[in-house]
């Protein structure tokens, strides 16, 4: 038996994430590669039956770092996955109005008609999950009952052999065309989006934003898909190949701290990597404060965060089993980081 696995694979969203950032500067690539380890990405690659690890967390020695949606469903539905780094990084959490629907405020929108993405063929539908935790945030900020909206499903369903990761995607159609498609037409009176690409809807739309959730000073409040993001591996290569977890952790821990003394390359890359321009990057992330953002660790706030989103997600019916986090979490690797950095101080 070899020392190490022949490859990893790895997977993230186009979002903010220290793994990606890692990614980008090589610094995986060249370690693992001193290992004899081929380091693979999911996006990388054509085959629809690896592509779909990035929701299900099926492939053998692979890492993920993204929104905690599929993470937790893959962990419901029996893959074998730890968790072990979270980052949290808050980002725009917005309800859009058109400009001349007379709603300006949260409480304006009792009796509306508010837009629910619906994929009705995915096994897990991310952003329908994602933009009910939103907009139930923001209706409370409002003192806006669930049950004083009228909920309208709106046909999300992508075009056949298309497979969204994150704002834009591997390809087809932007996210959010069908919510956007359906508030133009006067379907319905109000929709969510998030993130850098929300905001450049907004802008283009000139639409009116009723109240941005992501960065409101109750953590509760911004919990969602993206706050906090989990990084996974599966168990099988924690467990026999630990030194390839710890080091790929390592990594992505000291890519968060580089960010924090790198301000203008980092947004540079995230840029790049949420394929919008700076300044909705900005205006979606956090301003100037992103890059002091991107830590990975196991923070307590954090863990509760997951458990309560987990929780939210069994009690929506998005997954088939509970989801005990404590359970999920394996600090073994950030241990053996600890350790390690421990005895090269001595």
């Amino acid at each position: 038996m070899t020392a190490f696995p022949n490859e990893i694979w790895y997977t993230r969203c186009p979002v903010p994430t220290p793994l990606g950032i890692a990614i980008n500067q090589g610094v995986i690539d060249r370690d693992l590669g001193e290992l004899g380890i081929t380091v693979r990405s999911i996006q990388d690659t054509t085959d629809p039956a690896v592509r779909a690890s990035h929701y299900d967390h099926h492939l053998a020695h692979s890492f993920r770092q993204g929104g905690s949606v599929p993470a937790i469903w893959a962990r419901a539905a029996g893959a074998d996955t730890r968790v072990i780094g979270l980052s949290w990084i808050d980002e725009s959490q917005l309800i859009l109005t058109l400009p001349d629907s007379g709603i300006r405020t949260v409480a304006d929108l009792r009796g509306k008609r508010i837009a629910l993405p619906l994929r009705a063929s995915e096994k897990i539908d991310i952003f329908r999950a994602t933009a009910l935790r939103a907009l139930l945030a923001g209706l409370s900020l409002g003192g806006v009952g669930e049950d004083e909206v009228e909920w309208v499903d709106v046909d999300a369903t992508d075009p056949e052999g298309y497979q969204a990761v994150g704002q834009r995607g591997w390809g087809g159609r932007p996210l959010y065309a069908a919510e956007f498609h359906a508030l133009v037409r006067g379907q319905v009176d109000a929709i969510h989006v998030k993130g850098s690409l929300g905001h450049e809807y907004a802008l283009l739309a000139g639409a009116h934003v009723v109240i941005d959730t992501g960065f409101h000073p109750d953590p509760k409040i911004r919990i969602n898909n993206g706050a906090p993001r989990p990084l996974t591996v599966d168990a099988a290569t924690l467990d026999r190949y630990p030194t390839v977890a710890r080091r790929l952790l390592s990594h992505v821990v000291a890519a968060g701290e580089w960010a924090e003394a790198h301000p203008e390359e980092t947004f540079a890359y995230i840029t790049r990597e949420t394929g919008s321009p700076e300044q909705f990057v900005r205006a979606a992330y956090g301003g100037d404060t992103l890059h002091q953002r991107l830590k990975t660790d196991l923070d307590a706030a954090s863990i509760a965060a997951l458990q309560d989103f987990s929780d939210f997600l069994f009690e929506r019916g998005f997954l088939p089993a509970r989801v005990d986090v404590a359970t999920w979490i394996d600090r073994r690797p950030f241990a053996a980081l600890d350790y390690t950095q421990a005895l090269d101080a001595a």
